[in-house]
C-alpha cells in the first residue's frame, strides 16, 4: 500500500522587525544557547540539530534550539528529515548592530579564559 502524501514541513520564524532587544538578551542569557550561537558562527556551514557539542540532552538542545528561532537569533529548515540551523547573522546585525559579534567575542573570550 503506498502512503499517503504528506505537505512539506516547514518553520515559522519571526520578522526580526518584530522581535525585541529584551527577547533577543533573554535568549542569549543562557551559556548552552551561546553555545549554540558560537557554534554556528564558527561553522561555516548550517549544522543539523544533532551535530552540535552540547552538555545536554537531545531534547534539552531541541529546547533550547527552539528559544533561540523564536528571538529570530537561528532560522530552522529541513532537508528530507534533518532539521538544519543556520545564524541570522545578516538579518541580525542589520535589526541590533554588533550583538551577535560581541556576544560569540566574549564566549570565546570567556572558554579561552576557562570560565564557565
Amino acid at each position: 500500500m503506498a502512503r499517503p502524501r504528506t505537505a512539506a514541513r516547514t518553520v515559522e520564524h519571526p520578522d526580526l522587525s518584530e522581535v525585541s532587544l529584551q527577547q533577543v538578551l533573554e535568549a542569549l542569557v543562557d551559556p548552552v544557547r551561546r553555545m549554540v550561537v558560537s557554534q554556528l558562527a564558527g561553522a561555516g556551514e548550517d549544522k543539523s540539530c544533532g551535530t552540535f557539542d552540547a552538555p545536554v540532552s537531545l531534547s534539552t538542545l531541541t529546547h533550547h534550539l527552539n528559544v533561540l528561532r523564536e528571538a529570530g537569533v537561528i532560522r530552522q529548515y529541513y532537508v528530507g528529515t534533518a532539521k538544519l540551523n543556520t545564524l541570522r547573522a545578516d538579518e541580525m546585525e542589520e535589526q541590533f548592530p554588533g550583538l551577535l559579534t560581541a556576544v560569540v567575542d566574549a564566549s570565546a573570550a570567556e572558554s579561552e579564559a576557562g570560565v564557565a
